[in-house]
């Protein structure tokens, strides 16, 4: 019965994750429910071990039909590794607690802008020089990176959101392009979580392959409804965050 429950908990959160990413604001929370006494290591390593496949999964099926723009994005989701590599390690020196309460009001300048931009990502329409393109790719990776690797919480919110406002794309092409930099975020993570034994595998396969199911329909469904649906369901997850968040971060 815990295996089911958290087998459809992933399928779900794989679905949302593929749209806008998010997904961990519903596998997390039904890992910690269902296994209460876990390390929360143990947990947060077999989230990682489950949502990579389905990330990977939906990059690939983007690429298919979305022109990824792959001479700004392999860089970028190399700066994403190498940040979210030292995220993990500043973890380990500096608590991350001060980050709780200033999370959600970013979070809410996000949606308040985008709700105020209402054309903001319905055309892609790259705005820079490959180069220029490339060397703000890769500092978005490397900033957003370490952000995963320290906290964590809306990465691919954040990705989508500075992709549409600061190179142009819309926002069906800013979602694929921030699942790739999320593998690499997800790989760096889950390297660290693996070497020091934090990982359910037997556990964690089960979810992955939930997980890639819930992915593949939700890159369907994205593709299928264009960037106004993808737009549509950004605002509802960054409104999520911002109630999780404010309550871990005020009330908690």
């Amino acid at each position: 019965m815990e295996l089911l429950f958290v087998s459809l908990a992933s399928l779900l959160a794989g679905l949302v994750d593929s749209i806008v990413g998010g997904g961990g604001l519903i596998l997390v929370p039904a890992l910690f429910a269902t296994f209460p006494n876990a390390a929360p290591a143990t947990l947060f390593g077999t989230n990682k071990s489950a949502s990579v496949w389905g990330t990977a999964i939906a990059t690939a099926q983007y690429s298919r039909r979305v022109q990824m723009r792959w001479r700004a994005l392999l860089p970028a989701a190399g700066a994403a590794l190498v940040g979210a590599f030292f995220g993990a390690w500043h973890v380990t020196l500096i608590n991350p607690d001060f980050l709780r309460r200033l999370l959600p009001l970013i979070l809410l300048a996000v949606l308040v802008y985008t709700l105020a931009k209402k054309d903001l990502g319905h055309t892609h329409a790259p705005r820079h020089t490959p180069r220029r393109e490339t060397v703000i790719a890769c500092i978005i990776g490397l900033v957003i990176g370490w952000y995963d690797g320290f906290f964590g919480p809306g990465t691919g919110s954040f990705f989508i959101f500075l992709f549409v406002r600061l190179l142009g794309y819309d926002f069906l092409n800013a979602s694929a392009s921030a699942k790739l930099l999320n593998v690499a975020t997800n790989i760096s993570a889950l390297s660290l979580f693996a070497a020091k034994g934090h990982i359910w595998w037997h556990i964690g396969l089960v979810m992955a392959v939930a997980n890639v199911v819930g992915s593949l329909i939700g890159t369907r469904l994205a593709l299928k409804h264009g960037t106004g649906f993808v737009r549509g369901v950004f605002i509802v997850v960054v409104g999520a965050l911002i109630l999780k968040t404010g309550y871990d971060g005020f009330l908690k």
